[in-house]
């Protein structure tokens, strides 16, 4: 591909900053929306749950898919085959009559949406090949993330309170109809030298543990553990588990290299992807509840209560970056998981119907300084130490992870809510809500004791041997031809 001008190289930045927009927006604009789908589609808690888990649980299922997917056939395509997608989906949710048509609507953008995000970083990476520009491009697109977060329950509440909740999925199909234009006219073709075979027996079983373990928790306040349904559920869960442990160590290119665990540093990250987007969806969907259902707030005010949270985000997410990079993960991973574990245990101790403003927006500002730092370190270790030829892949890894841990969020805080919500908006669901909080404080807690152990010495060490034997296996590993 021959050397782009710095104006084309800008140009393909932005088209791929507006895909992320449109993603990020799309998560959390619906957030604030939760409530009017609640009464205009006479859901339950369990409905308004399915609506977030059934676009991540998709996501996370097909990101790595969808990133050797564009390495083999050709990133601008692949790119622009989940622009369409996205949109065409974003304008069916706006146009569904009920429920299972929203949800059936929803996976279908996560479909596109797998195709976006991770093979854009693909296309900034293959266009912006000096590593200064490029951490500049990765920075700016990092930095998107926050201004979606801080915008997005703003917009959100104001389309919510002027029109419907149809019409935070009006907004995708401009934005998506113009970057499809403009991928087709300014950004270049490319792929990968050697791209990475499809695992579909690793991917059904991914599938079917992320299904299982996501209906098994959302349904169980509903159905009882005892269900046989949700028995299934658990032991599907396991069989495909045992399963993933059992077939892919077997295979030359599988869709999860177990051998990256052996780094304590990838495990970590791993770990602390999962809980940091835990206690981040967690954190959405509880207080989208309490804020218009038990405070009565409607939901731009609703939308404009989160600012402070999305604002410390926007502000430390760019300030963990730089920490990382002078002095490494340990102390952002530490200040991550000490901020968000201080924010549930204060509101989980003050939580009521009639908190102060004051003290609640506290929390919310601890919590957003947490999350904040919390995003950066992620990625930068879990592809700590190991070799260049893996790193894309170990960075997918973290990406899946932050989806299941979002799932995961939202599925967990949602069942202890449902519980509550079954006793009225009242006490029941503030004595939930307290619980909740606790969870939250608890993927905190995981955060900072998992930095601590997984950032040290030690665990440097360990990535060091773990990248050394995997050069070796590949090394005495025959290529396979055709």
């Amino acid at each position: 591909m021959p050397e782009l001008t710095r104006r084309r190289r800008l140009l393909v930045l932005a088209i791929c900053c507006m895909s992320l927009l449109i993603v990020s927006l799309d998560n959390t604009v619906l957030n604030v929306a939760l409530p009017s789908m609640q009464r205009q589609l006479h859901t339950s808690v369990s409905g308004l749950q399915w609506t977030i888990d059934a676009y991540t649980l998709v996501l996370a299922s097909l990101l790595m898919l969808s990133g050797s997917t564009a390495d083999r056939i050709g990133r601008r395509r692949t790119f622009q085959v989940g622009l369409t997608v996205f949109t065409v989906a974003s304008l069916l949710c706006s146009l569904a009559p009920s429920l299972p048509w929203l949800i059936a609507a929803r996976m279908l953008q996560a479909i596109g949406g797998s195709m976006l995000n991770p093979v854009a970083m693909s296309i900034i990476t293959n266009v912006f090949t000096d590593p200064k520009e490029r951490a500049r491009a990765i920075g700016v697109w990092g930095g998107v993330v926050g201004i979606s977060m801080s915008i997005g329950p703003i917009v959100g509440g104001l389309l919510v309170q002027t029109t419907s909740w149809r019409a935070i999925f009006w907004i995708n199909v401009p934005i998506g109809l113009a970057a499809l234009v403009l991928t087709r006219l300014f950004v270049p073709e490319s792929r990968a030298p050697k791209a990475r075979r499809v695992d579909p027996v690793g991917q059904a079983l991914m599938i079917a543990l992320l299904a299982s373990v996501t209906y098994a928790i959302i349904e169980s306040p509903d159905r009882g553990w005892s269900s046989p349904l949700i028995l299934g559920c658990v032991a599907l869960a396991v069989v495909s588990l045992v399963s993933l442990l059992i077939y892919e160590p077997r295979r030359r290119e599988p869709l999860i290299d177990l051998r990256f665990f052996r780094s304590a540093p990838f495990s970590g990250a791993t770990v602390i992807a999962v809980s940091g987007f835990a206690a981040l969806g967690g954190f959405l969907f509880l207080n989208t509840l309490y804020l218009q259902n038990v405070r009565h707030l409607d939901a731009l005010h609703a939308g404009l209560y989160m600012l402070p949270m999305a604002a410390m985000a926007l502000v430390f997410a760019p300030l963990s970056g730089r920490i990382v990079a002078s002095r490494g993960p340990r102390t952002p991973l530490l200040l991550a998981g000490t901020a968000l574990c201080a924010s549930g245990v204060f509101q989980a101790l003050k939580y009521s119907a009639h908190t102060s403003t004051t003290l609640l927006f506290a929390g919310y500002v601890v919590f957003g300084i947490g999350f904040g730092l919390v995003n950066a370190p992620i990625t930068n270790t879990a592809v700590s130490g190991m070799p260049r030829a893996q790193a894309g892949v170990a960075a997918a890894v973290a990406s899946t992870s932050r989806q299941i841990g979002s799932s995961l969020g939202v599925a967990v805080i949602g069942a202890v809510m449902a519980a509550g919500v079954n006793g009225g908006y009242g006490q029941a669901f503030t004595d939930a809500g307290r619980t909740a909080w606790w969870i939250i404080a608890g993927c905190g807690g995981a955060v900072l004791v998992v930095g601590a152990v997984t950032s040290g010495r030690w665990a440097r060490s360990t990535a060091a041997r773990t990248a050394e034997r995997l050069q070796t296996e590949e090394a005495r590993t025959p290529v396979n031809v055709g």
